[in-house]
């Protein structure tokens, strides 16, 4: 008999979301709820979002390649492309060892050298490129490519004659996902993005919007996809049912915009607003932009178009306003420390764009599905506890 999609189901799939893989010595509990709900989770993951879920005897994995990828989808701890070159090296020098043979920092530093592949060679003398390796060696080492034995990397970085031993675990060979043809036929990455939806053409717009809709913190309606609004429109009573039966999500529909929200904030998913001191600038932020409407209303998508001055005035305007209760580091910042800081999270969440030709700073629609104020007895000269409140939308709800 098959068992039902339960709360466990639920608690799995969460999991296998936020994370990359689960490891069965890590996480013996975890990795045993997603065994026992395997035939489940597999049926749901591959005929709504077209994934595939491996449940190794080491590990579980969902594999999840997002419909359009975004700058967030990156590495956290990488900080320039040399890291994910060197990543790469390094992924390739593994391919050469065996499941728990040892090698040496040195030798890595060594193999990496010879076999990079930019214009200009790495240097290990160079204070910056052996920062990069460190960050390359630790990110390897907490998602489980490599095992460190003995020694501390951190004292590479001041000494490059610094050594350190380390072991292929098995996981080392199951990191990368295969593809059908050998990676070096494919010339960019939209190729291999095309390779996700030759499996089940038919079921091309479904996936699509399934991975947007959960991969993304919105699904903006634009002059480009249409068609894939009139699914989410047409279909939202069977969206809103079938997510709420599998996931803790409301499905969220608006006249531009599309979002999964959640009534209460549950760990493990990664929501808005969260613990980064920039989330509570973005909530007053959106309140003032909500205040503006009538003097700049939204075209017909939704979006409101301002000039990087016009956008750095809002934003002095909005510190002015509510600046006293910030953290300490945005109080004092800069006005375009400001800027940067503010701008940056607003893309990462979906939230707000640059124009690449003509420099404009886009505010999209999931903006408008928020604010934030202090309550009526916060004062922040005593040091008051500030709290917002979630406005309700200014997209339109259908």
């Amino acid at each position: 008999m098959e068992t039902a999609f339960d709360d466990k189901a639920k608690e799995a799939l969460a999991a296998l979301f936020e994370q990359f893989w689960i490891i069965r010595d890590k996480e013996p509990d975890l990795y045993q709820l997603v065994r026992e709900r395997e035939h489940v989770l597999k049926k749901y993951v591959e005929e709504k979002f077209g994934y595939r879920l491996i449940v190794h005897r080491y590990f579980a994995k969902l594999e999840k390649i997002p419909a359009e990828p975004e700058p967030w989808m990156g590495i956290e701890s990488f900080q320039e492309p040399l890291d994910y070159a060197l990543f790469c090296c390094l992924m390739a020098y593994l391919e050469g060892k065996a499941v728990e043979e040892k090698f040496l920092l040195s030798d890595v530093c060594e193999e990496i050298r010879a076999m990079y592949p930019g214009d200009l060679p790495v240097d290990w003398t160079n204070y910056s490129h052996r920062r990069a390796l460190i960050r390359v060696l630790k990110t390897a080492e907490q998602i489980g490519l490599v095992r460190r034995m003995d020694g501390e990397i951190e004292a590479f970085a001041q000494h490059v004659e610094e050594e350190a031993l380390y072991e292929v675990p098995v996981l080392a060979r199951y990191f990368m996902r295969t593809y059908p043809k050998d990676l070096l036929q494919y010339e960019s990455i939209d190729e291999l993005l095309a390779e996700e939806w030759k499996a089940s053409p038919q079921d091309y717009r479904r996936h699509r919007l399934y991975r947007k809709l959960f991969l993304s913190p919105a699904v903006h309606r634009t002059e480009g996809d249409e068609q894939d609004f009139y699914y989410l429109r047409n279909f939202r009573h069977r969206l809103r049912d079938d997510i709420e039966a599998h996931t803790p999500f409301r499905y969220e529909l608006y006249k531009n915009a599309a979002m999964l929200t959640l009534p209460e904030r549950q760990a493990p998913y990664t929501v808005f607003p969260d613990q980064k001191g920039t989330s509570e600038v973005i909530l007053h932020f959106a309140a003032l932009v909500r205040e503006r409407l009538g003097e700049y209303p939204p075209d017909e998508y939704g979006r409101i178009r301002l000039t990087p001055e016009q956008f750095s005035a809002w934003l002095a305007d909005c510190r002015r306003r509510y600046g006293a209760g910030w953290g300490k580091t945005y109080r004092d910042m800069s006005a375009a420390e400001l800027v940067r800081e503010v701008l940056a999270a607003l893309n990462e969440w979906r939230m707000a764009d640059v124009e690449h030709d003509t420099g404009m700073i886009v505010l999209y629609p999931l903006l408008g599905r928020m604010s934030g104020r202090y309550p009526d007895d916060f004062d922040a000269k005593e040091g008051g506890e500030h709290g917002e409140s979630m406005g309700a939308s200014s997209c339109g709800a259908d």
